[in-house]
């Protein structure tokens, strides 16, 4: 090869080496954006008979779609198609503005107003995104939420529109961005890394999340007559709603209440040989818009959040019942936090090392994103603070678990085909790798807080064995969530939904539990 040829190849590798730099995405980066102001700004959206564009005041051009009662059934959309090969293993924040006028109520809250995206993953199946629980009427206001992009992903759709009712929306200011970058990769496991910090000396942790209120007997029959080992105490209320526990004196109050209820359950757990997980189930400022937690946007609540915790670590300091604390439950977070406030991982540290200028031993429970499901566990890193265990939720496939919790349908049974899914033992194995993987990584326990099946799931007492099968093969402590809380999760009521009186014979999933509970060490 000639000289000249040799360096013309260089500086054109050089030009595509420095290219491919230019392109890597960064942290705020547009993905796409859009106005609908001008033909421009609208190209590339499908057309839909119900979709219109047209002047709103003050707004320029925006869309408006209009579904009649008669096609209320349907999904009645348009989409447009964005190229995220670029942006795998990026997490993505998707914004719109919208607004409505008389849109009826889905049967399940993923449908309604409809701002979404879509695409197909080779390894994890279908991913449909979105806010739930969007309907009714209402002025302009943001949806938004954020995706974790697949590895293999190539093409979404983007879909604006109404989906399962009738009415009217209008949507207008479409933002796609990067939120975060992808994860450095994982660390190799280390081959002798020694015993991981647990906080306990048993084999095994195993119980149940708690009632929602204090009764001596209930604990006595757990410790005593089941045999559980440990309750994750959920200090809980106003679940499921939007914009409640602002009034901080309010919240104080009820919080102070709750306290002095946590003062007799640690008394009971004693008596009866049960450790106790301290979980701030509904932290102050409540849940915002999209599930996100005000804690994760708003100074006032986050500082509140954290001035409590160092009152609950004075208080408990010394406290041998105590297993840890449980600093927030089911964070949500779909878009940066703003100047000033810390996320949900680096909110999470911060209330960790306050607790830990008072008190340096007690273990302190951090939580993934995405309602801590073990999909944010993939993009979750591990914290520089002392005595650290890791929570997990698992609820997938949430289709299953939950179904005819939210809604009266009841179709999917296990193991068994799940939204075009075969789902069985190994699934769930690959489904919960990313915890595994970050144990490994990073020589941590895993702490399973809650795992469920409503009790009329077909198939339930299977899908709970697969599920703690694995939890012991990795060594993870677990808590079955609910115990004498809402009936829909009770291991003592059978699987009629109408029927709520426990049943006279223990069900396949209490013989489960207390199978399990039996090989508990106090």
């Amino acid at each position: 090869m000639e000289r000249m040829d040799l360096l013309a190849l260089c500086v054109l590798a050089a030009i595509a080496c420095g290219n491919a730099v230019a392109q890597q995405p960064k942290v705020g980066d547009l993905v796409y954006q859009t106005d609908f102001d001008t033909p421009e700004a609208r190209e590339g959206w499908s057309q839909n008979p119900g979709a219109q564009w047209v002047a709103a005041e003050g707004r320029g051009t925006c869309l408006r779609f209009t579904v009649p009662v008669e096609l209320a059934g349907a999904m009645n959309g348009i989409q447009r198609t964005i190229d995220l090969t670029p942006y795998r293993g990026c997490r993505l924040a998707f914004e719109c503005l919208a607004r409505a006028e008389g849109v009826t109520q889905p049967a399940n809250p993923w449908n309604g107003v409809k701002f979404m995206l879509h695409y197909r993953s080779e390894a994890l199946g279908d991913q449909w995104t979105n806010q739930n629980d969007v309907y009714g009427t209402f002025d302009w206001k943001r949806l938004s939420f954020a995706v974790l992009i697949a590895e293999d992903a190539t093409v979404g759709e983007l879909v604006l529109g109404l989906q399962d009712c009738s009415g009217t929306a209008w949507f207008d200011e479409v933002r796609v961005q990067v939120y975060k970058l992808p994860l450095p990769q994982r660390p190799r496991p280390m081959a002798n890394p020694g015993p991981a910090f647990k906080g306990h000396d048993l084999p095994r942790l195993r119980g149940v999340m708690s009632p929602n209120e204090f009764r001596d007997e209930d604990l006595r029959v757990l410790g005593q007559e089941w045999n559980a080992n440990v309750i994750r105490w959920q200090m809980t209320r106003n679940w499921g709603q939007i914009g409640t526990d602002r009034d901080l004196t309010e919240y104080d109050q009820w919080l102070g209440r709750e306290l002095d209820d946590l003062d007799r359950v640690l008394e009971a757990c004693g008596r009866y040989g049960i450790k106790v997980v301290v979980d701030m189930h509904s932290p102050p400022g409540g849940r915002l818009e999209g599930s996100e937690l005000a804690i994760f946007h708003e100074s006032q609540y986050q500082d509140h959040w954290m001035k409590l915790w160092e009152m609950i670590a004075r208080r408990y300091k010394g406290n041998r019942v105590i297993w840890g604390y449980d600093l927030v439950n089911e964070p949500v977070q779909h878009r940066p936090s703003p100047p000033g406030v810390a996320d949900y991982l680096e909110g999470q540290v911060r209330v960790a090392r306050a607790i830990r200028a008072i008190d340096p031993v007690m273990p302190i429970f951090i939580e993934a994103n995405e309602w801590d499901s073990a999909a944010g566990f993939e993009e979750l890193m591990p914290v520089d603070v002392p005595n650290v265990i890791y929570q997990v939720h698992m609820y997938t496939p949430g289709e299953y678990t939950h179904q005819g919790v939210y809604d009266k349908t009841h179709v999917f049974a296990y193991p068994g085909l799940i939204n075009g899914v075969q789902w069985h033992k190994y699934r769930l194995r690959q489904s919960l790798q990313a915890v595994r993987d970050f144990q490994l990584a990073y020589n941590v326990h895993i702490y399973v807080g809650e795992f469920s099946a409503a009790r009329w799931a077909p198939g339930a007492a299977e899908y709970l064995s697969d599920c703690i099968e694995l939890f012991e093969e990795y060594g993870w402590d677990w808590t079955y969530h609910a115990y004498r809380e809402w009936d829909g999760w009770s291991v003592e009521h059978g699987p009629d939904p109408n029927d709520h009186q426990p049943t006279a014979e223990p069900t396949d999933r209490m013989k489960l539990l207390l199978s399990w509970f039996a090989r508990n060490e106090k």
